[in-house]
């Protein structure tokens, strides 16, 4: 009796030895949470546009540097300017790492200006990085109208420029033309989301926009002789697109009066540089939070992404702003009430401010 029960201890000691050992081994570890799964990136505009054509360059890229190598599929969210995907992500969307949002930086200005329809807290949001933070901008009119200058371009009367919706950044870029190229008798048309814009400015429906050197490249507006450049917007101040350097176009800060101005653009620069945000909802567990914030770092500097965003965007350069530095940008953005209420002036709808 005593011998039996002696040999079912071992048995048991051993017996438990070796399952130990199996579930230490890597073979039976634990699969990576991204194993198997489908992370849904969701787009805060609709198809077509550079924004997209940048959403795509990162996803092709992303999923691979993402331990498990989840598939990535998108769904478009358009409308006001990126404040729906935004409400939607703060809001609806389930913090499980598994939903991805990728919305223009308008949504940090909505949120600092007071504008109406934000439903969401811009330092409660999860920031992971943007493909873009130095980008340079043209304001440029149909060759057809001859004004190949701006002395040419101030008296004419009705000219129309084609802009994005109401408190997007390209709406806010459009106004700011507008009044410190005293383009007076000019008439913002919004409402354009992406290529549309684009459609509308070749059949002459629109008679100017200001536009990225991504859409101009895309367009061929550099050889086909169709466009007059006019002036730039610089991201940040003093960086421009070395492709198209050999314009040299006046920044739109030369054209600034006054201090207060120059503050005006100040702030324009600081919430334009967050750059299109890839963001998670407030919630994720922090370590599907790093997950994704070192397969952003990897995939930023990746040959193959950088190749992919060239093809896509014909030839643009990807500038990143990773994760972190990102999250600082939006933290630091300044936000006094004086520069607050004259910016404000320009991301509504009221008449633009007399200048001085």
């Amino acid at each position: 009796m005593v011998r039996f029960q002696s040999s079912s201890v071992v048995f048991t000691v051993l017996v438990a030895l070796l399952l130990a050992g199996l579930a230490a081994s890597p073979a039976l570890s634990q699969a990576p949470f991204y194993q198997g799964k489908t992370i849904t990136l969701i787009v805060g505009a609709g198809p077509g546009g550079m924004g997209d054509l940048r959403a795509k360059a990162l996803a092709s890229v992303l999923a691979k540097n993402i331990p498990g190598n989840p598939s990535i599929t998108f769904q478009y969210m358009p409308g006001a300017g990126g404040r729906r995907a935004a409400n939607h992500l703060y809001n609806t969307a389930r913090p499980d790492g598994l939903t991805l949002y990728r919305i223009s930086s308008s949504i940090v200005s909505y949120a600092v200006l007071g504008e109406t329809g934000v439903q969401y807290d811009v330092d409660k949001l999860i920031y992971l990085g943007t493909t873009e933070h130095q980008l340079y901008y043209v304001f440029m009119t149909r060759a057809a109208l001859g004004h190949d200058s701006l002395t040419k371009l101030r008296p004419a009367a009705g000219l129309r420029i084609g802009s994005a919706p109401v408190g997007h950044t390209g709406y806010l870029h459009s106004r700011m033309i507008a009044y410190f190229l005293d383009l007076g008798n000019s008439r913002i048309i919004p409402g354009y989301e992406n290529e549309d814009l684009d459609v509308a400015f070749a059949r002459s429906e629109v008679d100017a926009q200001v536009a990225s050197m991504g859409t101009i490249s895309q367009h061929d507006f550099l050889k086909n002789k169709a466009v007059h450049f006019h002036a730039g917007i610089e991201y940040p101040r003093g960086w421009k697109d070395p492709r198209f350097s050999h314009l040299n176009l006046p920044d739109l800060e030369s054209f600034a009066k006054t201090e207060s101005e120059k503050k005006l653009l100040a702030m324009m620069r600081n919430l334009r540089s967050v750059g299109t945000a890839l963001l998670f909802p407030p919630g994720v567990p922090k370590d599907r939070v790093d997950i994704l914030k070192e397969a952003v770092r990897k995939t930023h500097t990746d040959p193959a992404f950088i190749a992919e965003y060239r093809r896509l965007t014909s030839g643009d350069i990807p500038t990143p702003l990773m994760p972190d530095e990102q999250a600082k940008v939006v933290r630091d953005i300044p936000r006094d009430a004086e520069t607050i209420e004259l910016f404000k002036k320009f991301a509504g709808t009221s008449a633009l401010p007399p200048r001085q």
